[in-house]
């Protein structure tokens, strides 16, 4: 077996999360919520969500360009609604589609109180997150962090790895002292790549851990 110490000290000084999945439930359980109250086809779904999301994905597809501020939220809602269809044969109605998708996203308690501890300790808090439209919680952002970091209105995108020199630019700290929280392994792989310890999210225990085994203790 390994070294399995912990550090006495935190190997790292700030903190970096994504949003939706990782701060919030899960993105299964608020989009799965969504799909069966709107009686939408799943396979459909998951085969447009894998065209415009994969490793590759074209990288002018609505996805990307919405995340990088080049599509309006009306726009991408014209075009998924679009390609979407129900198993009941309803319209499905365009206007408003990502509230209603996102509707579900409420925060994870367990996650919120990490964040909070993290910041209240003297850790960096910061938010980057690929936007989907301006959904977020204002008042509990500036609680929980100190820099934020948004997809759309910096005009680029994880896993883009100029995003994460950016965050980390705003932030004030060398890669190898920042930690990267993300569900996405591509976004998680893309942190890595430019130096910054990055973890896959799956639940707060887990994260906790995470952080643990770089000295930080909440």
């Amino acid at each position: 077996m390994g070294d399995t110490t912990f550090p006495e000290q935190p190997v790292v000084d700030a903190l970096v999360f994504d949003w939706g999945g990782v701060l919030t439930v899960s993105v299964p359980e608020f989009v799965g919520a969504w799909l069966h109250a709107e009686a939408i086809d799943r396979e459909v779904y998951h085969r447009i969500m894998r065209e415009w999301m994969s490793r590759e994905a074209r990288p002018d597809n609505p996805v990307h360009r919405l995340e990088t501020g080049e599509l309006t939220v009306a726009e991408f809602e014209r075009l998924l609604a679009a390609e979407l269809i129900t198993t009941t044969g309803a319209r499905i109605d365009e206007n408003g589609l990502l509230k209603r998708m996102f509707g579900g996203a409420s925060p994870d308690p367990a996650m919120v109180e990490l964040v909070r501890k993290a910041r209240a300790c003297g850790l960096h808090t910061a938010l980057l997150s690929n936007s989907w439209g301006e959904g977020y919680p204002k008042d509990l952002l500036i609680e929980l962090f100190d820099t934020v970091v948004i997809s759309g209105r910096v005009g680029l995108r994880k896993p883009d790895e100029r995003i994460y020199v950016h965050t980390l630019e705003q932030i004030g700290v060398p890669a190898a002292r920042a930690v990267f929280f993300d569900d996405a392994p591509v976004n998680v792989d893309a942190a890595q790549a430019v130096g910054m310890h990055a973890f896959r999210h799956t639940g707060a225990e887990s994260t906790r851990a995470h952080l643990a085994t770089l000295g930080v203790n909440l």
